[in-house]
């Protein structure tokens, strides 16, 4: 039986591979599509992207593991009744039940997996993500360009007479900030602009300062003065899983995902009995029916998980996960167990 066990294993990990590996070419292919949009925005190297990508690995794995799981499952057991070992293994004594046993280890240990994935590490790399993207958008704001009006510097209007590239420094620098009631011109003879923690800051050095308005007129000298971008967007702080999950920033969204993605988690370990009820076939009478019953399984399963959430809340998980196993008991029962 252990032989039998691992023979069939060996069939699934097979064709489980031809199925992983193309579907996690196209998905892969489709997220750095979505990743190239940023470069509209921000300007990105080509680490820049290979890190934007690792960020969103572990989506690309929880979408395609499950689904290349279940039409891999479904197709290396068609395989075995194509080539007439299925027909070999009932004649023997041995009943349809070991093929659901035999799949539910790597089908649990897949769910669990897929929990893990969205449930811990979805917040670590969703933190990171959006870290890394607000600190690319501030640093996008470097690109100062000497002897041209129109650079900004937060709510300051900037002017740079020279630049030295060598030493990346500013020269001859003029800011103006129009408030309701009163304007500021500054002008320095140096500038520094520096990234302390994603937050810019533009270090003035040996300058003055003029502020005038109806009532007053103001004027210092200065050796040293930091601005700093007031629109610079606060960094995410790291949260632990469970912070994350329970914190109400994002509720709508949060519920959403956590709904959907434990049921997709559970799709592997649910769908055991139709993987067989599926793939055990006659080969010259129901071979060309295999594909659409796969198709169906796939979009019937994840159709619910996506669109009943809103209505049924959480009450969506339980639901389909027992409506869904309870279904497809009854077509194993009906199709394979009463037949053999």
């Amino acid at each position: 039986m252990n032989k039998l066990r691992r023979y069939i294993l060996s069939n699934l990990s097979s064709v489980f591979l031809s199925m992983f590996l193309p579907l996690f070419v196209i998905a892969s292919m489709i997220f750095s599509i979505k990743l190239a949009t940023y470069t509209a925005i921000i300007k990105l190297s080509l680490l820049d992207m290979v890190k934007l990508y690792m960020f969103v690995l572990p989506d690309i794995l929880f979408y395609t593991l499950p689904i290349s799981f279940f039409i891999a499952a479904v197709l290396s057991i068609f395989k075995l009744s194509n080539d007439n070992e299925i027909v070999v293994i009932f004649a023997l004594g041995i009943k349809p039940s070991f093929l659901v046993k035999t799949l539910f280890v790597p089908a649990f240990l897949l769910s669990v997996l897929l929990f893990i994935n969205f449930f811990m590490l979805y917040p670590h790399t969703d933190n990171l993500s959006d870290n890394f993207i607000d600190q690319k958008k501030s640093e996008a704001k470097f690109n100062l360009s000497a002897s041209e009006f129109g650079n900004n510097f937060g709510d300051w209007l900037l002017y740079i007479g020279k630049e030295d590239k060598e030493n990346k420094r500013y020269e001859d620098v003029f800011l103006f900030n129009k408030e309701t009631d009163e304007e500021i011109l500054i002008s320095a003879k140096q500038a520094d602009v520096i990234n302390d923690g994603g937050v810019l800051q533009l270090e003035l050095k040996n300058g003055e300062g003029y502020s005038y308005s109806k009532d007053k007129f103001t004027q210092i000298n200065f050796e040293e003065m930091t601005i700093y971008d007031t629109l610079q967007a606060s960094l995410k702080t790291y949260q632990m899983p469970l912070e994350f999950w329970s914190d109400e920033d994002g509720r709508k969204k949060k519920d959403r995902l956590l709904i959907t993605d434990t049921i997709l988690s559970l799709f592997p370990l649910l769908s055991i009995f139709l993987i067989v009820a599926i793939g055990v076939v006659h080969a010259r009478h129901q071979k060309s029916k295999i594909y659409l019953y796969i198709f169906l399984g796939i979009i019937i399963y994840y159709g619910a998980a996506m669109s009943l959430h809103r209505t049924l809340g959480y009450h969506t998980i339980y639901i389909v996960a027992l409506a869904w196993l309870m279904s497809t008991y009854l077509i194993y029962r009906k199709t394979i167990a009463k037949r053999f």
